[in-house]
């Protein structure tokens, strides 16, 4: 597994090099439904971030005080709690910039976007991987996840963007954690909900694409919002893998092992 996640970064790398910096391209602010309700601008991109706050409450709630508590060692509640606040404040992030979209705004959207795929990334290496690289490499790759954010920001305001690093920790991620979920000894029951998440991140992000081509049928409801309702399902979906799961006995893996796998 070790060699295959090596050459999946090796190959992003050789990208990242290759390609030359992409901007932000300004027509990305002009979503498909900008209709008003109640004085609030741009109202159902922005209502329909409510049930990220909701799930990541939920989360914060069970990993603190539920019953999910007796599931965890204290390095992986951190780990759970930093998740659910992360996906929290994309809630808020994601409202904040749809109020009045523009690239300064933008950054508070993805900030919390990027650590909270970045600390998903480091829990699935520490549950489906290696205990030990996982806790190791979480501050680590959630420090990454924000500095690629922080850096597109200020290549924007020097007049050449540069989304590159920002789109590699986004794809990479998710290239790699399937990997991991298909071919490593599994840790814990309910990995089948995990691939499930995976899905519906996927149709949100066709539904992203899609965003005025959805909106143009009776003009009920944009991509845009369909995006956020899908991956708000999916975080959804993590909190139940998250409170459902067991540990399982493998004698194929060790405590820290797991990284032959």
């Amino acid at each position: 597994m070790i060699p295959i996640l090596l050459g999946l970064a090796a190959l992003g790398l050789a990208g990242l090099i290759l390609f030359p910096p992409i901007a932000q391209p300004l027509w990305y602010h002009d979503f498909a439904d900008q209709r008003a309700v109640l004085g609030i601008a741009n109202f159902w991109n922005v209502i329909s971030n409510v049930p990220f706050v909701f799930v990541g409450s939920l989360g914060i709630w069970h990993v603190a005080w539920g019953s999910t508590k007796c599931q965890m060692d204290s390095r992986e509640r951190w780990m759970h709690l930093f998740f659910f606040a992360a996906v929290a404040l994309m809630g808020v992030g994601s409202a904040f910039y749809h109020l009045s979209p523009n690239n300064d705004r933008l950054v508070w959207d993805r900030l919390p976007i990027a650590v909270t795929f970045m600390a998903l990334f480091a829990i699935i290496i520490t549950e489906y991987l290696s205990r030990r690289a996982g806790v190791v490499l979480f501050v680590p790759l959630v420090l990454l996840g924000a500095a690629t954010v922080f850096y597109w920001h200020l290549t924007e305001t020097w007049g050449r963007g540069d989304l590159r690093p920002y789109l590699l920790t986004q794809l990479y991620p998710a290239v790699a954690m399937p990997l991991i979920l298909w071919l490593c000894p599994k840790s814990y029951t309910s990995t089948g909900t995990l691939y499930s998440v995976m899905a519906w991140y996927a149709g949100a992000k066709l539904y992203e694409f899609l965003d005025k081509d959805i909106f143009s049928f009776g003009q009920v409801i944009s991509g845009h919002t369909l995006k956020h309702i899908g991956a708000a399902v999916s975080c959804y979906l993590i909190f139940i893998w998250m409170r459902d799961r067991r540990l399982v006995e493998n004698p194929a893996k060790t405590t820290g092992a797991a990284l032959s796998c």
